[in-house]
This record gives structure tokens, sequence and C-alpha cells, in this order.
């Protein structure tokens, strides 16, 4: 039977692509969680919704579990509305899934469902007539950018505090945010990514490791940014902070 090399836990997708390409056997499942999650930023308090989907499996002989947030959707102004965000958290989801399938890593396609959330959440005030159709996400705009279209993006990250809302437990969580100014074809639009969280209890062990994560995740886009010849400003998190 062949020895598991892994020496590191997978956090991210890549790590686990990178990992079946070694030759490790890997199995992986999902588990999605639509999460209420009180945010803190800046002089602003809010409610929003985070479409979190957990990956856990085994790698050789050695179990692995990390989770992954998709969306983040708002019943207010303040961030994409949760109707959109359901559709924008599948679209990136389906990207992951072909990664891991063209990889040879095989699992069930599972999806975030509004009606579901609806039904976990009563009473939550959805916009039935919101516009959900042509929904982009960043990789749209990539591939604007390749069709030879100029695109501008201007990038702000943020460390924000939050308590995530469980059954029956409040998890005092911190996200890696970026926020994304696009500006093409004359219009500009905005988009928020999460790029890694971590207990906010236990900062001084988990954050460190979330900001790895994060800056990862950062220099795979600004690869795929530079490919498509997008206009921007690379900028990280920062490790001393």
């Amino acid at each position: 039977m062949k020895q598991s090399s892994i020496n590191k836990v997978p956090q991210r997708i890549t790590d686990l692509i990178g990992l079946m390409n070694t030759g490790e056997n890997i199995t992986c499942e999902t588990v999605f969680e639509i999460v209420p999650v009180d945010f803190a930023h800046g002089n602003i308090a809010f409610q929003a919704y985070i479409f979190l989907c957990k990956f856990s499996g085994i790698v050789g002989s050695s179990p692995y579990f990390f989770r992954k947030c998709y969306a983040r959707g708002c019943p207010n102004n303040l961030c994409p509305h949760v109707s959109q965000a359901v559709m924008i958290a599948n679209r990136y989801l389906k990207r992951d899934y072909k990664r891991l399938l063209d990889a040879g890593i095989v699992l069930a396609e599972n999806f975030f469902s509004l009606e579901d959330m609806m039904v976990k959440y009563e009473g939550i005030e959805l916009e039935k007539n919101a516009d959900t159709g042509g929904i982009l996400t960043l990789h749209d705009y990539i591939n604007i950018a390749k069709e030879g279209n100029r695109v501008d993006i201007q990038i702000d990250l943020e460390i924000i505090p939050a308590v995530e809302h469980f059954a029956h437990q409040k998890n005092k969580q911190t996200f890696l945010m970026g926020d994304f100014a696009i500006t093409t074809l004359g219009r500009t639009s905005s988009f928020q990514r999460c790029f890694s969280c971590f207990q906010t209890d236990h900062e001084f062990r988990e954050k460190p490791g979330a900001i790895t994560t994060a800056n990862d995740r950062l220099t795979l886009l600004y690869s795929e940014f530079d490919d498509a010849m997008i206009h921007y400003q690379a900028c990280f998190f920062n490790k001393e902070k």
C-alpha cells in the first residue's frame, strides 16, 4: 500500500489538486451551510448570510477538513442580495467542481438552494423579483478582458470581525475579505470575495495560516488577471498585523 506523503493538511481546493497530482488517494465530500452572520464593518453593523461549503475526506490515510465561503448575501443594499448570492455561490462552486473532476477527484455535485434557505430561515425578506439573470463573477470579467476589452480593477482588502449564528451556538469568526471595483464597457460593478477566515478567539494560532491561505488564493487570482491583461494593483494581507 502506498504510504501517504502528506505533510500539510489541505486548506484549499488547490491543495487537494496538488496532492492528487503527486499520486495521493483522495476522497471528498461536501456539506452546505447558509449561516446568518453579524458583521461589524467600521461603524456599520449589519446581518448577512454567508454561503459555506465544508469539504472533508481522506488524503492517503489522513483525514482533512476545510471550509470555503462562496458568497455573502444581504436583505439590504450592503452586499449582493440573498437571491443573487445563491446564484453567485453556485457559479463559483460549479467551477470548483470542474477543477476537482479534471484532477480526477470524484464527488457528488450538490449546490446551494434558495428554497432550502427559505424553509430554514422563515420570515427572511427575500426579493422575489430580484434580478438573478446574467449574474457575473470575477471570472466573467477575466473572460471579457481576454476578448480584448479593457478591464480595470481596484482592490481593497479588509479583515472584518463577525459572529456566526449556528443552530445552538454562536461563533466569533474573522473574515479576510476583498472588495473589487471593476470598470469595463462603460460600467463599474462592485464585488466582494471572502478569501479566508479564522476563529476570533484563536487569533494567535489561526490567523497566520488564514492569511497564508488568503494570499495564496489572491496570488492565483492575480495570475489570471495577468494572463487576461487586466489593469490592477496587486495587494495582499499583511502578516505583521
